[in-house]
């Protein structure tokens, strides 16, 4: 297990849990398949996986309150699972600390692809045990916008002289911000280089993620364009 990126995923239903570990497995994950929240989170603490994998709706401790138990512990990349797209369900785990999510009925290709991606991004070349930000688009040294200081070699946020603490999807969404002050990205393009889509995907996932990321640095500091985008104010 220590060559192979270890998975923890938690899925209630078995016909799936089963047939999606084997798909994994086949695919070069170790995987950790458990069936509820409970047990969950007591796998995630004794493994320490290098990805988590969350059904939204899973008895014990439900996928939502169980990505936030372990956000509250690690950085670790966490997608949720959800069977209805336009659900609340999705809003509530990004906000509480997920990543990305996969909508079910998922094609495992997808879903590997998606691992993939988010692993990729956080920094896994292959087995890797920590997640870490991968290599950043600013390009060495310090970055001050008013009270807001990057050390983009250190990977390391202070907003008034005091440390911000950033989930590495945090953090590479604010390099990109960083990178080019003053200038609106779209969210198209925001999934692209921060989440690695090479596809459409959900622009629900970089609004939540700009507003946590507002939260900690300031509802001010990222200026919503609307039609457009989003920029940092120089």
């Amino acid at each position: 297990m220590a060559d192979q990126t270890h998975v923890l995923f938690v899925e209630d239903d078995d016909v799936i849990r089963e047939a999606t570990q084997l798909a994994l497995e086949r695919d070069g994950f170790a995987v950790t398949a458990m069936p509820d929240g409970l047990s969950g989170l007591e796998a995630f603490r004794a493994d320490r996986p290098d990805i988590a994998l969350l059904d939204v709706m899973v008895p014990g401790l439900d996928g939502v309150s169980l990505c936030r138990r372990i956000r509250d512990e690690s950085t670790v990349p966490v997608i949720m699972l959800s069977a209805r797209a336009d659900s609340i369900d999705v809003v509530l785990g990004l906000e509480a600390g997920a990543d990305d999510y996969v909508t079910k009925p998922f094609d495992g290709a997808v879903l590997v692809a998606r691992i993939r991606a988010v692993l990729r991004r956080f920094g896994h070349a292959g087995g890797s045990s920590q997640a870490r930000a991968d290599a950043d688009p600013v390009t060495g040294g310090a970055l001050a916008f008013g009270d807001l200081e990057i050390d983009t070699e250190g990977m390391e946020v202070r907003r008034a002289g005091q440390p911000v603490a950033l989930t590495p999807t945090e953090m590479r969404l604010l390099l990109e911000f960083s990178s080019a002050p003053g200038t609106v990205l779209s969210r198209d393009k925001l999934l692209e280089r921060v989440w690695d889509y090479g596809w459409g995907g959900d622009t629900r996932v970089v609004d939540v993620h700009v507003q946590r990321l507002r939260q900690k640095i300031g509802q001010d500091r990222i200026e919503t364009v609307r039609g457009f985008g989003y920029k940092l104010k120089a």
